[in-house]
């Protein structure tokens, strides 16, 4: 399944809406011929990784070797300029400028790297919820365990009644004293999509900067970064954007560049707004850097619209099929604009890592247990190559169960 064959299988169906062709079984069934996936079970976890496509993971293949071959020539004459280049690549489908994007390793370094990088004082407040990633939360509690931050940790409402009610949710903690403030784009222990824009307009009219935690939003709902109106977002692109292990990404505005300190010292004179002085981090496996631009090449030919749809049309087809159930129990929101492709699901009475246990060992699907935050259930992920048949099996183990 080649680059090719995916343009001239787009190309037949570019005339029709994407909502039409996310439910077009046969297009989807033979991108999934493109993907080499185990027979053993059905994997419904791709919210931790994305399986390569293969014809990404062969050319990722054939940058380690190449790599390999040159040694210490490559390392030395192009690697910078190959990774510049790839950090413009990922600048073009995020939207933003190349001055304001580095390519990191993942969504927890980017954003650990903004938190421990600002110069807190003893009292400054940060805002946070208990929903949140816990390698950020973790984080959060070294600066104030360091140097004194109190953190303010809130409970974003399972199925809110309205942007409101978040955004409302998010200005009541904010104080004087406010000097960080954390948002998931997209939850990832229930898939809820949160109303950036509209916190961040808000947390900005009382001077509060906010950094976004967009590891489960980047290549799997359509957006650009500027839109968001935020000064920080971090995403790791072994996830939706299917790149290998070890790569991920930060933006940070270019006005708060200066106001950052690096993880690790760079001794290059740099200014205090070149990104690149926040991105000195040593050796890196540049093979996985190079793979960036094939797994750009291969989002943007299948369409970041046509993806979405595709993602968002496999949640609500499983969820609408046991929502309402009365032993069946959905963290994720009603409203379908508020998810796309997670979900949440558990069972009363069964606790989630029994659940996962149950469905892996009696259905052979593969999927994760969550039990933080007032959530009990297992996280379903699908991924473009899942169908609509696997899912039917997961419906019917869920119906069986409840």
């Amino acid at each position: 399944m080649s680059l090719t064959a995916i343009g001239k299988m787009v190309d037949a169906v570019a005339h029709l809406p994407a909502t039409e062709v996310a439910e077009d079984e046969d297009f989807w069934g033979s991108l999934r011929d493109g993907y080499a996936l185990k027979s053993d079970y059905i994997n419904l976890e791709n919210g931790y990784y994305c399986i390569l496509p293969k014809e990404v993971l062969d050319r990722y293949i054939l940058h380690i070797r190449e790599v390999n071959m040159q040694g210490a020539y490559y390392m030395r004459t192009v690697q910078l300029p190959n990774k510049l280049a790839a950090a413009q690549k990922l600048a073009g489908i995020a939207g933003c400028s190349p001055d304001e994007l580095i390519i990191t390793r993942n969504t927890t370094e980017s954003l650990d790297m903004v938190i421990g990088g600002m110069d807190w004082k003893a009292g400054d407040e940060a805002i946070m919820a208990e929903h949140d990633y816990g390698a950020m939360l973790d984080m959060f509690k070294l600066v104030a365990k360091r140097y004194g931050v109190v953190n303010k940790v809130l409970s974003v409402p399972l199925n809110p009644k309205s942007d409101e009610e978040i955004v409302d949710m998010y200005e009541k903690a904010i104080t004087k004293k406010t000097k960080l403030l954390m948002v998931c784009h997209m939850i990832n222990i229930t898939g809820q999509i949160l109303p950036v824009r509209k916190i961040c307009d808000m947390a900005h009219k009382k001077n509060v900067p906010v950094m976004v935690d967009g590891a489960h939003a980047f290549a799997h709902i359509k957006f650009n970064i500027p839109e968001l109106n935020c000064d920080y977002y971090g995403s790791s692109l072994h996830k939706w954007l299917s790149v290998p292990l070890g790569a991920g990404m930060l933006y940070v505005k270019k006005d708060n560049i200066p106001k950052i300190w690096p993880l690790l010292a760079d001794g290059a004179d740099k200014k205090p707004d070149d990104i690149s002085r926040l991105n000195h981090t040593g050796t890196d496996p540049v093979a996985v850097g190079l793979t960036i631009s094939d797994a750009i090449d291969y989002y943007n030919k299948i369409g970041a619209e046509r993806k979405e749809a595709r993602l968002r049309y496999l949640q609500n087809y499983w969820t609408s099929k046991v929502r309402g159930h009365r032993n069946v129990i959905l963290f994720t929101p009603d409203d379908p604009a508020r998810s796309c492709g997670i979900a949440n699901v558990g069972i009363k009475i069964i606790k989630p890592s029994i659940l996962a246990e149950i469905l892996l060992k009696q259905y052979k699907i593969y999927t994760v247990a969550i039990d933080i935050a007032g959530v009990q259930g297992c996280r379903i992920t699908p991924n473009v190559f899942t169908t609509t048949d696997e899912l039917d099996q997961l419906v019917n183990a869920i119906k069986k169960e409840a």
